[in-house]
């Protein structure tokens, strides 16, 4: 029932312009309801965001497939993901590049996440409890990065660990209502190309210390 539900989930992606076959082909491989709490698994292969949690959702698959296919992704490719949430988004990437590096400021998300990657043998997804805003200078430069919450503008802190030619996705803007999601492209000129994609509805990214206002 599952498997039917998730054929037709990929073709109606497909529908909707994700057109490459290696990102269709990665969402295809996770089980997205290996990523939601129980009550929901009849919805996984829903195309609708869905909660997880802690105040967070899990992104709608078409938002996944736009974002993944929007960061150009190359299998020798190092990935840093700010906010890992249920996971879901990492295991997708984690099929497509050779590293995905993963924040999460929710202690018991990530633990959560963390479990949900060994089950599932995903093993190339490296994680850390910190401060999504603040990136993981110790790993950088990233060929790509994705921010999958929200904030008012890119953190410099974030733009400083990409590598030339890097590609960021993140969604922008002042409150839920107006944001934008974005694709910024790293010059060899050392500026920044930005383009905007379209509308999106994110958690916002929160402000302050890891322990400020997260799970210890």
């Amino acid at each position: 029932m599952l498997e039917a539900r998730k054929i037709r989930l990929v073709m109606e992606l497909r529908q909707q312009g994700i057109t490459d076959q290696a990102v269709l082909s990665a969402i295809e491989k996770v089980p997205r309801e290996s990523f939601v709490p129980e009550s929901f698994h009849d919805q996984a292969y829903e195309n609708t965001a869905l909660p997880i949690g802690h105040g967070q959702t899990i992104s709608q698959p078409s938002v996944v497939g736009f974002m993944t296919q929007a960061l150009e992704i190359g299998p020798r490719m190092k990935i840093l993901e700010v906010g890992t949430g249920c996971g879901y988004q990492a295991a997708v990437l984690a099929g497509l590049c050779r590293r995905v590096y993963s924040i999460e400021r929710f202690r018991e998300l990530l633990r959560e996440a963390e479990k949900r990657l060994l089950d599932l043998r995903v093993n190339n997804v490296t994680t850390k409890w910190g401060d999504g805003a603040s990136g993981w200078p110790e790993q950088a430069p990233f060929d790509r990065m994705i921010l999958t919450a929200a904030a008012t503008e890119v953190p410099q802190e974030l733009l400083d660990q990409m590598s030339e030619n890097g590609i960021i996705i993140a969604p922008v803007g002042e409150t839920s209502r107006e944001q934008t999601l974005i694709r910024m492209r790293h010059m060899p000129d050392n500026t920044w190309e930005k383009e905007e994609l379209w509308p999106v509805r994110f958690v916002p990214m929160l402000d302050g210390k890891v322990g400020d206002n997260s799970e210890q």
